[in-house]
């Protein structure tokens, strides 16, 4: 596809870390790096969605652990759940990693997207409403603090009293909010740099778009990767048992299709692409995405 004037999209590895080694985890984001991947972003749970018994490492110090050994890879999170810290250790966390990484840290935050894990593991009670509440209180904090200036905010959802932070990140930590609802759109515009956009929601792209400010956009796509027209039944039969019942979620497809479908879709104004590979992304897979998707879309 000829994309024209229109810049080559970014594509991140989006690898929920579950059932993996460190190990595991670590070759795949050094695959993705030397496959053209801009970026690896990491899942926030306390317990691995519809897989509780599985393991599952934390988001952050893993994202720390890839930052290490990796060298041009932005981590990042598909997001981080902002009840799980308090926006002062948070905002510790992130400058941490930025200074760490030297840059190279992003920050993904939501309301948090299983309510159900944060009953069971004793997080809060908090409904939707006050969840997004508290996000936004969350985010200003960290703005605030990442001034390195004395926050005072005696009467805030979080009050603090002369509290400061230092060192400040080494440049703005770009941060990513998901979501279409009114309330979160409104921090979409006030604080966010991405917008990621639920792929089952891409029909409203157009009518959203206006209320993001200059948010740029982003999106997630799980993707059964073809390598090779003779395996296409087998990778198709293998994808769906395991992700079927995503529906029109699931992308299927060799290099060419692919090359059309993402492209199409960047003419749209979606400027990143969060890839999860539904074998799980080994290099091979990565390699080969790299070279027949990533590389001609550039």
């Amino acid at each position: 596809m000829e994309l024209g004037a229109v810049s080559a999209p970014e594509f991140f590895l989006f690898l929920p870390q579950m059932r993996f080694g460190i190990d595991d985890i670590v070759e795949r984001a050094v695959a993705a790096e030397s496959s053209g991947f801009r970026g690896i972003s990491f899942m926030d749970h306390l317990a691995p969605p519809l897989a509780e018994s599985s393991p599952m490492y934390e988001a952050i110090t893993l994202a720390t652990w890839v930052a290490a050994r990796t060298t041009d890879l932005i981590v990042s999170h598909l997001v981080l759940c902002d009840a799980f810290r308090h926006p002062a250790v948070l905002a510790r966390q992130a400058v941490t990693l930025d200074h760490a990484s030297l840059g190279r840290f992003e920050l993904g935050l939501g309301s948090g997207s299983v309510p159900d894990e944060l009953l069971t593991f004793g997080v809060t009670t908090d409904g939707t409403g006050a969840r997004i509440t508290r996000l936004a209180d969350t985010l200003e904090l960290l703005e605030a603090w990442w001034t390195g200036e004395t926050v005072d905010r005696p009467d805030g959802r979080t009050p603090v009293v002369g509290a400061r932070q230092l060192p400040t990140p080494l440049g703005r930590i770009p941060i990513t909010i998901g979501g279409s609802g009114p309330r979160t759109l409104e921090l979409v515009r006030r604080h966010a740099d991405w917008w990621n956009l639920p792929v089952h929601q891409l029909d409203r792209l157009d009518d959203l778009r206006p209320h993001v400010g200059d948010a740029r956009v982003s999106t997630q796509h799980l993707v059964a990767f073809v390598p090779d027209a003779a395996v296409r039944d087998e990778v198709a039969a293998t994808a769906t048992r395991r992700f079927g019942g995503l529906g029109s979620g699931l992308v299927i497809g060799e290099a060419g299709e692919l090359v059309e479908h993402f492209g199409t879709l960047r003419t749209r104004g979606i400027e990143r692409f969060h890839i999860w590979f539904a074998d799980f992304a080994p290099p091979a897979t990565l390699e080969a995405f790299g070279a027949g998707v990533i590389a001609a879309l550039g």
